[in-house]
C-alpha cells in the first residue's frame, strides 16, 4: 500500500514531544469561559410545565429558545445532568455548517429527491443562525468564512475539481491558489465554498443561548440527572433525584447518552474525537501561513482532519482517530489517549512545517454521537407526547436549530415541509448489540484507513456497506 502525505513527511520525535510538552487536558473552549458562567440549581421539588427539556447541549438550548420564540409565554423548564454545554457543545470544532445531512455526498446518496430541498433548508437554517446571533446580540466570535476542502493526495483532486459557482462563492482552487489563501506545502488543490459554513466559540454559544432562554423565562436547572420519563395519562412525567416535572410535553436532548427510551438503546454509539488547540500565533506567525480569510478547513481523506483559526490566534486541529471502545461506554478515562495527540501533533507539523517550536496549550477529546445513518434521526414516543432528535455524527451545531424545529413541529401535530421529509421520517439502521458492534465499527474504521492508502479505492466491505446504505462519504 502506498504511503499518505503524513508518513511521507513526519516531523521528528523531538519536535512532537515538545509541542505537546505544556498542554492541559482540558477543552480549550470550556477553560476560556469559566468566568462567564451562570449557576442555574440543581431542581429540588415538583414543577408543572408546558414544556420539559432533557439536555442543555445545543439541542435542548435551541429547543427551549425555538418554543419561546413560536410561542411566547409557554412554561418551559430544561433539565442537564451536568452544567451548559459541558459536553459535546463545548468541546467541538466550533464549525457551524449548513449541511443537515453530513455533507452532500451522504444526502445525496439516501434521500436523492430531496437532496435540493435539504440543500435549501440547510442553507435557511444557517443563515437563521447568523440572524439570531445578531438579534439577540450573541457574544460567540461568529464568523461566516465559508469551507475549504483541501485536497492532499493526488487521487483526490478529481473529487473537487469541477466549475465554480455562477455566483463565484464555491470555487475551484489549484495548487498555487490554494496555497495562496493558506501557506501548507500539503495542499494539491482546494474548493472554497463561502456559504455554507460559519466558524463560532462552542462554549460562548451554549452560555449565550442559556443567557437568551432565561431572559425569556425559561427555567433552567444544572446538576439535575433525570432518571426516567413517566406517563401521566394526558402527560408525561420526568423524575429525577430531587424532584419531578410534570407537563404536557417533553423533548429528549441527551444526543451521545444512554438514552430514557430503550427504543433508541443501540441507535446511536458514542465515537471519541480528539482535538489540540494551539498558543496564540501572533501577527509574525500568521503572516507565514497567509490565512488571511479564515475559513475552516478540511481534507478529503476518510480519516480526515479539521482545523481554524481562533478569535484570538489560536489553531484548533483535530480529528483523524475516531475511536469507539467496547460496550459503547462513556468514560473520562477515554478522553487522553496519548497516541492521539502525538499522532495529531505530527499531522499538524507536517500540514504547517513553518510552525515548528509552536506549542499547544489544550488537548482534549469528546464523545460523538454517531448513528448509522451519519446525520440525526427524529422521532416521536408515548403517544405523541415525547419527541427526541440524535445521531448527529459530529455535524450538530448547526443541525441542532433545524432539529429542534422539527421536534416542536412534531409536538404541536403540525404538516410543515420539515416533517413531510423522507429524511425526517425514515428511521436508520440500529448498531448490533456486543461484540459484533466492536467487530464491525473496527473492520469499518481499518477499511476505511486501507482506502487512503490504496488512493480511495474501498474494499468489499466498504462496498457492501455502501449498497446497505450503511456506507459513508462526506
Amino acid at each position: 500500500m502506498r504511503t499518505t502525505v503524513f508518513e511521507r513527511s513526519q516531523p521528528s520525535p523531538a519536535a512532537i514531544a515538545h509541542s505537546l510538552g505544556g498542554t492541559v487536558a482540558a477543552p480549550f473552549w470550556l477553560d476560556d469561559v469559566r468566568g462567564r458562567r451562570v449557576d442555574h440549581g440543581p431542581l429540588v421539588g415538583d414543577v408543572e410545565a408546558d414544556l420539559v427539556i432533557v439536555g442543555a447541549g445545543y439541542t435542548g438550548l435551541w429547543t427551549a429558545l425555538r418554543a419561546v420564540e413560536r410561542q411566547p409565554g409557554l412554561r418551559v423548564v430544561l433539565l442537564e445532568a451536568e452544567s451548559v454545554g459541558w459536553a459535546a457543545s463545548g468541546r467541538n470544532g466550533g464549525f457551524c455548517e449548513a449541511s443537515l445531512t453530513h455533507g452532500d455526498e451522504n444526502g445525496r446518496s439516501r434521500w436523492p429527491d430531496e437532496i435540493d430541498t435539504l440543500t435549501r433548508l440547510g442553507l435557511e437554517n444557517l443563515d437563521e443562525i447568523e440572524a439570531t446571533v445578531r438579534r439577540y446580540r450573541m457574544d460567540v466570535d461568529f464568523e461566516r468564512t465559508g469551507m475549504l476542502a483541501v485536497a492532499v493526495e493526488p487521487h483526490q483532486v478529481p473529487w473537487i475539481a469541477g466549475p465554480d459557482s455562477d455566483d463565484g462563492r464555491d470555487a475551484f482552487l489549484d495548487e498555487s491558489s490554494v496555497r495562496a489563501e493558506i501557506a501548507s506545502p500539503t495542499y494539491l488543490a482546494g474548493r472554497w465554498d463561502r456559504r455554507t459554513n460559519a466558524i463560532l466559540h462552542p462554549a460562548k454559544l451554549a452560555l449565550e443561548l442559556a443567557r437568551v432562554i432565561v431572559e425569556a423565562g425559561v427555567v433552567v436547572h444544572e446538576r439535575t440527572p433525570v432518571r426516567r420519563i413517566d406517563d401521566a395519562g394526558s402527560r408525561v412525567e420526568v423524575v429525577t433525584d430531587r424532584g419531578v416535572v410534570r407537563a404536557d410535553r417533553a423533548v429528549l436532548a441527551t444526543n451521545v447518552f444512554p438514552s430514557l427510551l430503550k427504543r433508541n438503546r443501540l441507535m446511536t454509539v458514542p465515537v471519541y474525537d480528539y482535538v489540540l488547540m494551539t498558543e496564540p500565533l501572533g501577527d509574525d506567525r500568521l503572516a507565514e501561513l497567509a490565512w488571511r480569510n479564515r475559513q475552516g478547513v478540511s481534507d478529503l481523506a476518510n480519516q480526515f482532519h479539521y482545523y481554524r483559526l481562533s478569535a484570538d490566534g489560536r489553531i484548533l486541529f483535530g480529528g483523524y482517530d475516531a475511536i469507539y471502545h467496547a460496550g459503547g461506554r462513556i468514560r473520562p478515562e477515554y478522553e487522553d489517549r496519548r497516541s492521539s495527540f502525538e499522532k495529531l501533533a505530527s499531522h499538524f507539523l507536517t500540514t504547517f512545517p513553518q510552525l515548528e517550536g509552536t506549542r499547544f496549550t489544550h488537548r482534549w477529546s469528546g464523545a460523538i454521537d454517531a448513528s448509522t445513518r451519519f446525520c440525526a434521526f427524529y422521532g416521536l414516543a408515548r403517544g405523541g407526547k415525547v419527541a427526541y432528535a440524535a445521531g448527529f455524527t459530529g455535524l450538530g451545531v448547526g443541525a441542532a436549530r433545524f432539529a429542534a424545529d422539527v421536534m416542536l413541529d412534531r409536538l404541536r401535530g403540525l404538516d410543515t415541509e420539515r416533517t413531510s421529509l423522507e429524511m425526517v421520517r425514515d428511521r436508520p439502521w440500529p448498531f448490533p448489540p456486543e461484540p459484533a458492534a466492536s467487530i464491525g465499527i473496527n473492520l469499518t474504521r481499518w477499511s476505511l484507513d486501507r482506502a487512503d492508502h490504496r488512493q480511495g479505492r474501498r474494499n468489499v466491505l466498504l462496498k457492501t456497506l455502501d449498497a446497505l446504505g450503511l456506507g459513508f462519504d462526506s
